[in-house]
């Protein structure tokens, strides 16, 4: 009731004459505050939509051109050729009685305006000649230490690409992805799916290949490229429509994926005060964010830019359920997150008279909510389970149970929150003798957790144990996972080395005393809710209970060795899948690899077919007991220039993935295609580098480094495989299967490179 009646704006007083409203101080001084930070951040978003629309020139070189072109003038010379005079006759007559000073002010507005034409076409040529020089990627495909001299030239993008970039700097001036012929993406695919077929089956393929690309191919790629015509990427948005939004299967395990805490080191073993300092790095990255401080993230070694466009998305989002397709709903701004802690959601605001909380301030908030004795109300408990199971199920309990009243003012408080924050009351520790065991546990609870304590449907939910661990579960639609990182990265290195804890393990800080206490979220369950989010969770943990997950730390070597052998890091590990995969399953598998398209605008992934006739050469010939050097260097050669494909736009994948699309709206069938849809991904794999390691102090501080994600697999009688190299001498594997599948085993062989040959190590263990 307290905290009801602060908010209350008006002091009403019942007189015989009426009423009587005092406006309050209180509500007075909130409302201004408000204005004045609303305020700051229109003037923030004009600023940077400035900044950013004259890139790669700045704001201030607008006078430079104008100083310039006047001083020209004053030298008795005209830089215009004429079209200062020009203008000056097509002005109106201004209102100055001496005629002299009307000449003068003609002559100064004219330059000025002849000045700012020359500065935009200034920018409009430089934008240009970068997107000219961004749409280049031949230097990709070149032997390393041999530049050609076009690439030579293409270094200018350093001249060009202008100074301190901001966060969507380069985003006018990305390529569009472009359409690969379709003859040239036929060709590539059944080079992808030669080792997998025996000769009467690629004969069959090639035919209905041949087939399509004579006849129905050409009319569906014209639709193609009429849509690439009008829009950015021609892949993205029906990627994240049919691929992710459209599934009606569950999003946890089968979408959602999760990423580590420090594997070795707990900052502090106090669970508000890991939460105090986590949650406000998280807002000061957002405030970078909003105010585009971030700088553009590229490949190359930070030559080449990546688009920028899915960290928009990251903060206050949430992908909202249909009985058709789900939507992703994004707010510009969020003050409050949603906490929750033993069956109960608070909303916890972090801006108090627009300043944002202290690290120490969110750990009092935090500890109010652990020390909070209050129940959970009745169908409270569970009731994140909705999020967990089936799409349908959820899209119709929302809309009858949650589109009005109390409970509809919950609801929208959890997704319009900035994130999702989960208070575990489960330890989970990685020390000891059982520390394989424990680590499968941690990332079981991190992929799924208990079914209902987390909301999946949030773009980003932060999980803290009550020992002080910590970890990210990520939901997949808005957004792919290197992005994500990039905020766990910044979070864990100002967490640990700039935030810090004092000698207490406690968050530094003071605390104001007139904090207003978390508010406990309402609902009004009723039965038949009761009953669906029973349904729900069953589905829910029957998934999570098929999920078997593995985690292993490998140390005998890592990328700096691969690299001393001048082999690719990732096509070594690549090829060792193929191997395990062939050894475990005496066969070869169709296997996916993701890389990232975002050397486009709007890009996101393309599929590396890792599984190819290089590699498949060089598992026979090992399996024989014969060591190929040869074969292996091929086949590793031929990985990363797969991978170099799939990055410039060249990839199989998804161009036959919107073939598919326009055939279905089209309403016309294709055998070559509806083979593809039968294809089975039994291998899928991903890698998440590191973006910015030099937050890390790597030399006196190897133990604080995040160990990586995974996810669940893709198939029912597969394994899903997420790969994180560490430094040089750590390699990170996270391996997923189902325990229904009798076919999966939890051993694995993987291959090692000494000076002498290609040997196996069966000592390390690993789903696969």
């Amino acid at each position: 009731m307290a905290e009801a009646h602060q908010a209350v704006g008006f002091e009403f007083t019942v007189i015989p004459e009426g009423a009587d409203a005092q406006l309050s101080h209180q509500a007075l001084t909130e409302i201004y505050l408000s204005a004045v930070n609303s305020w700051k951040k229109c003037i923030i978003r004009i600023k940077n939509s400035v900044i950013r629309g004259v890139y790669p020139a700045s704001p201030f070189s607008w006078l430079f051109v104008v100083i310039a072109i006047l001083a020209t003038m004053y030298t008795r010379s005209d830089p215009s050729m004429g079209l200062i005079a020009k203008i000056q006759e097509n002005l109106p007559r201004l209102g100055c009685r001496n005629i002299h000073d009307v000449t003068q002010c003609k002559v100064l507005l004219s330059a000025v305006i002849f000045s700012t034409m020359l500065w935009l076409l200034l920018i409009f040529t430089m934008r240009l000649c970068l997107k000219q020089l961004l749409s280049y990627h031949r230097w990709m495909f070149e032997p390393h230490g041999k530049m050609s001299t076009t690439t030579k030239v293409w270094a200018l993008v350093r001249i060009f690409s202008g100074r301190k970039p901001r966060l969507y700097s380069y985003q006018a001036s990305l390529p569009n992805l472009p359409v690969p012929a379709v003859k040239d993406t036929v060709k590539r695919y059944l080079e992808s799916v030669r080792p997998l077929m025996d000769d009467a089956q690629y004969e069959h393929v090639t035919k209905l290949a041949a087939e399509f690309e004579s006849s129905l191919g050409n009319r569906l790629q014209w639709y193609l490229k009429l849509k690439a015509l009008w829009v950015t990427n021609y892949v993205s948005d029906w990627w994240e429509e049919y691929v992710y939004l459209r599934g009606r299967n569950p999003i946890m395990v089968n979408s959602n994926y999760y990423v580590m805490d420090f594997l070795y080191v707990t900052p502090t073993p106090i669970q508000a005060a890991r939460a105090g300092n986590t949650i406000y790095a998280m807002l000061l990255y957002r405030c970078k964010l909003n105010k585009e401080e971030i700088k553009p993230v590229g490949s190359a070694l930070g030559t080449f830019p990546c688009c920028s466009y899915q960290f928009e998305r990251m903060f206050n989002t949430c992908r909202i359920p249909g009985t058709l397709t789900d939507t992703i709903q994004h707010w510009k701004d969020s003050d409050f997150i949603v906490v929750y802690h033993k069956g109960r959601y608070f909303q916890l605001y972090v801006y108090q008279d627009g300043r944002l909380l202290c690290p120490r301030e969110i750990e009092f908030q935090i500890q109010r909510i652990l020390d909070d004795p209050s129940p959970a109300s009745k169908g409270e408990a569970r009731l994140g389970a909705l999020t967990a199971g089936d799409r349908i199920p959820w899209a119709k309990a929302r809309a009858k149970h949650f589109n009005s009243g109390i409970n509809k003012k919950s609801l929208d408080c959890i997704e319009k929150a900035a994130f999702f924050v989960t208070l575990d009351d489960e330890e989970q520790s990685i020390v000891g003798d059982n520390l394989g065991e424990s680590l499968d546990c941690y990332i079981k609870s991190l992929l799924h957790g208990k079914c209902y304590n987390r909301w999946f449907d949030k773009s980003f939910s932060v999980v803290f144990y009550k020992n002080g661990k910590s970890g990210l579960n990520g939901e997949h639609s808005w957004g792919d996972a290197p992005v994500l990182t990039h905020l766990w990265e910044y979070t864990l290195a100002t967490e640990c080395f700039q935030l810090g804890y004092n000698a207490e393990g406690h968050c530094k800080g003071e605390v104001d005393a007139s904090l207003a206490e978390p508010q406990k979220l309402n609902w009004e369950i009723s039965s038949e809710c009761e009953e669906q989010i029973s349904q729900s969770l069953e589905v829910a943990q029957a998934l999570a209970n098929d999920v078997d997950m593995h985690v292993v730390v490998f140390r005998d070597f890592g990328k700096a060795k691969v690299k001393k052998c001048r082999v690719n890091p990732d096509a070594f590990i690549q090829i060792a899948l193929q191997l395990a995969y062939y050894r475990d399953q005496k066969r070869f598998s169709l296997t996916y690899e993701s890389s990232m398209t975002r050397l486009f605008r709007e890009g996101r992934t393309e599929t590396v077919r890792s599984c190819t006739n290089e590699s498949c050469a060089f598992i026979r010939a090992l399996e024989g007991g014969e060591v190929r050097r040869r074969l292996f260097r091929t086949a590793s050669e031929k990985h990363q220039r797969l991978c170099r494909m799939a990055s410039t736009g060249a990839g199989i994948d998804r161009h036959l993935f919107c073939l598919y699309v326009v055939s279905k709206c089209l309403g016309v069938e294709s055998p070559f295609l509806k083979e593809l849809e039968s294809e089975a991904w039994r291998l899928s794999s991903s890698h998440i580098p590191y973006q910015m390691i030099d937050l890390f102090d790597t030399v006196n501080h190897p133990e604080y480094l995040c160990y990586g994600g995974g996810f669940g697999p893709v198939t029912d009688d597969g394994y899903g495989v997420c790969y994180l190299m560490l430094g040089g001498d750590v390699l990170t594997l996270h391996i997923s299967c189902k325990n229904s599948c009798p076919d999966t085993v939890s051993s694995v062989k993987v291959i090692t490179w000494n000076s002498n040959e290609i040997q196996l190590l069966p000592s390390l263990p690993m789903f696969l």
